[in-house]
Order: structure tokens, then C-alpha cells, then sequence
């Protein structure tokens, strides 16, 4: 995975509280906090780079005293961190979340300060470990075996410029790039580093690879015309089951990503026969279920992905691209339109409700 971290483990402390005064009955102030805080262009390495210790303590509250019997609170102890953090506790369970810039997430309380129900003496604040775990946000994930063409496409329909070569696992890191329309429109497209088969059982670059896909809107799935194979020790897999296999590591995974609006790309028609194989595949994703004999009974997904739109490309002679665009586009601006609409249903009932 190179420089690129998704994953970070970190120590965090709330403060102490400060001393009750006891001739008085003065309180001490509470410890402070520690907040996750997410922020734009913020990323784990740096988070690495800047705390070595991974530690973040806040301060410890003022002790009471005869000149303020109410003690101050300590100091906030605030992390900026990425969008698209999921933050887990050290049994892997999910505590916390930070999407959008400016989020918040308490992830340790300080401690009261010493009073009567305490008996003047300050309490500890809350310690723990904790996972920030990285999923990259994007409209659209380019989703296909290494050597798909996947980066090449990436580098062709935004200002990305991804490393390209003609082997497999040329992408070891996820890359994110933006689609600009003419009209000032944005699509962010994430790049995800290319699947194999057994992804889900996180062989190769498994887990990584696939919590990426979570947080996208849609999938745009790229196929060789031509089929795949990964090395000479693998079964060579023709386009339509490389789609079969693709569509069964995200069901495995999370049966969720299968129910994703999916677009897909068919590269390298410039290759010789990818005409003549483009009419065998589209005879066969039209009536899968006709054609599903070709594969391993247990890779054999449960439910078919269905696409919005198949369009033939080449990232070599720029086939296709300026119509991929279109369909992209088209396809996230339907997705909003209906989420606006069930939005609005949602508002309208509760309102006949109440």
C-alpha cells in the first residue's frame, strides 16, 4: 500500500480534574476532552507524521482554590483528521463517524473534578484505544481486475495522473481524480487498487481494496473485452465472467455494494475481435442466467448486477470516453434526483403523521 495509510491505532486520554477545596466546598474543574475533528486535506500519514507516539492526552482541570472555588476546565485536546474516518473501538465495533468538514467526535471524556460527592478528590478522565479507519468518499468507484485499464481511464476522464503501466497491481494505492463538465459540474472518481479472486477472504489487497467501495455512490465496473488472466498458474476468465467474479467479491464482502446503481466500461476495443467478443457478451448480459454453467458452481454470485448503461471504450484511442462521461454524469444526477424525491416523501409523511 505504499505511502497511502486507511488505517491508524491511537492512544487518546481525557484529562484529570482538578483538587476540591474541602474548608470551602470548592469544586475543581473538569478535565478536558479529546475531539476527532474532521477537516479538508487532511490525511492519516500526516496525523503519523506529526504525533510519532500516536498519543493525545487533554489537560487536567484547575484545583479549587480561595480565590476561585469553582476550578477551571482543562484544556480541549482537538485531532483534525480526514472525511470519511470511521472511528472503532479495540474490539472492531464502530463508535463514530466523521463525513463532512467541521464533525465532531468525542473520543474521550475528561474526568470530574474533586467535590463533596467525591470527596473532594479528582477523578481520572477516559482512556481507550481507538481505530481511525479511512474510506475514501467519491461519486463514482472504478471497480475491475489488475491490468483492466482502470488508471488509464482515470488519467483520460479526469486531471488525475495516476501510474500506468502493463502489469498487474500497477495502482498499490487508491487514486481519486475529478470529471469537470462544461456547465462547472464535478464528479470525484476513485481509482481503487485492483481486486483478484478470493478479495473478500482478504487475499491480495482484500479489505483494503473493498471498504474503499463502501462510501462511493456508484460503481463503474471495467472489464477487458479481451478476458483476464492474472498469472500463468490462474484460470483464464473470459469478460463475462470476469464481471460474474467481480459482482461475487462484492456480494461476499458486503451484500449492500451489489444493490449500488452500477455502470459498465468494456475497454480495449481496440484490440483485434473485441468487436466479435462485444456480441457474444452482450448476448450473454442480456439473459445471464443462460451462461452462469460457464463458471464454478460456488462463484457463481446471487444476484446479478444489473448496469444503467454498457458502453464500449478504448482508453488507448479514446473510444467511448466523452460518452462514458455523459452516462456518468447522467447517472449521478438521476441518483439526486431520487434521493431528493424520497426526502421529500419522507418530510410529507411525518408530517401526516404528526
Amino acid at each position: 500500500y505504499s505511502n497511502f495509510i486507511d488505517s491508524l491505532r491511537v492512544y487518546v486520554r481525557g484529562g484529570t480534574g482538578g483538587m476540591g477545596y474541602p474548608n470551602l466546598g470548592g469544586e475543581g474543574g473538569r478535565g478536558g476532552d479529546v475531539w476527532f475533528v474532521s477537516r479538508e486535506r487532511t490525511t492519516l500519514k500526516s496525523i503519523r507524521e506529526k504525533y510519532p507516539l500516536k498519543r493525545f492526552v487533554a489537560g487536567t482541570g484547575a484545583n479549587s482554590s480561595v480565590k476561585a472555588l469553582k476550578g477551571e476546565k482543562g484544556k480541549d485536546c482537538e485531532v483534525h483528521v480526514p472525511l470519511g474516518i470511521s472511528v472503532l473501538d479495540d474490539d472492531g465495533k464502530q463508535i463514530g463517524e466523521l463525513n463532512a468538514a467541521g464533525e465532531r467526535f468525542l473520543a474521550a471524556r475528561g474526568g470530574p473534578g474533586g467535590s463533596l460527592a467525591t470527596n473532594f478528590l479528582p477523578c481520572k478522565g477516559q482512556r481507550r484505544t481507538v481505530h481511525l479507519d479511512l474510506k475514501l468518499i467519491a461519486d463514482v468507484g472504478l471497480v475491475g481486475f489488475p491490468n483492466a485499464g482502470k488508471s488509464s481511464l482515470l488519467s483520460k476522464i479526469s486531471h488525475a495522473k495516476p501510474e500506468i503501466a502493463n502489469y498487474a497491481f500497477t495502482t498499490i494505492q487508491p487514486e481519486l481524480g475529478k470529471i469537470m463538465y462544461e456547465d462547472y459540474k464535478q464528479i470525484s472518481v476513485a481509482d481503487l487498487p485492483g481486486l483478484i479472486e478470493g478479495a473478500h477472504a482478504n487475499k491480495g489487497m482484500g479489505h483494503k481494496f473493498l471498504k474503499h467501495v463502501e462510501r462511493t455512490k456508484q460503481l463503474l465496473l471495467v472489464v477487458d473485452i479481451s478476458g483476464f488472466q492474472l498469472s500463468v498458474k490462474t484460470q483464464f476468465r473470459t469478460a463475462f465472467e470476469t464481471i460474474l467474479l467481480l459482482t461475487k467479491e462484492l456480494e461476499l464482502y458486503k451484500e449492500e455494494l451489489v444493490t449500488k446503481p452500477a455502470l459498465l466500461a468494456i475497454n480495449k476495443m481496440d484490440l483485434p475481435c473485441a468487436k466479435d467478443n462485444l456480441g457474444e457478451l452482450m448476448t450473454q448480459l442480456e439473459n445471464p442466467q443462460d451462461f452462469l454453467h460457464l463458471l464454478e458452481e460456488e462463484m457463481i454470485p446471487a444476484n446479478t448486477l444489473e448496469f444503467r448503461e454498457v458502453i464500449p471504450i478504448s482508453t488507448y484511442t479514446g473510444e467511448g470516453i466523452e460518452e462514458l462521461k455523459t452516462c456518468l454524469r447522467k447517472s449521478i444526477d438521476e441518483q439526486a434526483e431520487q434521493a431528493i424525491e424520497e426526502h421529500q416523501k419522507k418530510k410529507l409523511l411525518l408530517l401526516q403523521t404528526s
